[in-house]
């Protein structure tokens, strides 16, 4: 690793997942980047390419609007617009520092937009499948048009056993990283349209 440059702002993610399973950066995309990849998700959205987000994977997937209430579009990094292109760039830098200084194994990838309307949610739960548990960490990256107020709702909610629940404002710019397969965590109602990419850095399905 003698051609690898020390990077504070992953260290700092990577000190707190080691220290609390979980990472809020408010600064790991520019402003410019944010307001590009939230016109691009306005534009897939009015051209009604997102479809209303279900429960599990492609062998076990319902339909809930008990459980949650987002829409969502899978981004295919083959087809990304250039907006895109910068985000998966970044996040490819970051997955291969991640990979050569804590050894995760990281190989694949899989992101999407989502759009929570005015008064939904997504209930409490987790981010692996019974017959899948590739997916190493969760990240949320959010998207909205100004600073989210505490009135607005729509805050992620982690929980850790025997701790406080830990609650998090979709603030525009911030990217909230976490452990996939160990915090449970729920999306509370929304008052306002709520905006983000989320996906996942996976290992190889076994």
């Amino acid at each position: 690793m003698e051609d690898l440059q020390l990077n504070t702002k992953y260290e700092k993610i990577i000190d707190d997942l080691l220290n609390q399973q979980y990472s809020i950066v408010d600064d790991f995309f520019l402003a410019e980047e944010v307001e590009n990849l939230r016109s691009s998700l306005i534009d897939k959205y009015d051209e009604e390419d997102f479809k209303k987000a279900a429960i599990g994977n492609q062998f076990n997937e319902l339909i809930a609007k008990a459980i949650r209430g987002d829409f969502i579009f899978w981004i295919d990094e083959k087809l990304a617009n250039k907006e895109e292109q910068v985000f998966f760039d970044k996040i490819e830098h970051f997955t291969n520092y991640l990979n050569r200084t804590c050894f995760l194994g990281i190989q694949e990838r899989e992101f999407h937009y989502a759009l929570y309307p005015k008064e939904t949610f997504y209930k409490r739960h987790l981010d692996t499948f019974q017959n899948d548990d590739s997916r190493k960490l969760s990240l949320v990256c959010y998207l909205n048009d100004e600073d989210w107020l505490p009135e607005y709702g729509g805050e992620l909610v982690i929980y850790k056993e025997g701790e406080e629940d830990i609650k998090i404002y979709p603030l525009k710019g911030r990217m909230v990283v976490f452990e996939s397969q160990i915090l449970e965590h729920e999306v509370k109602p929304v008052k306002k349209e709520r905006l983000s990419i989320t996906g996942w850095l996976k290992t190889r399905k076994l």
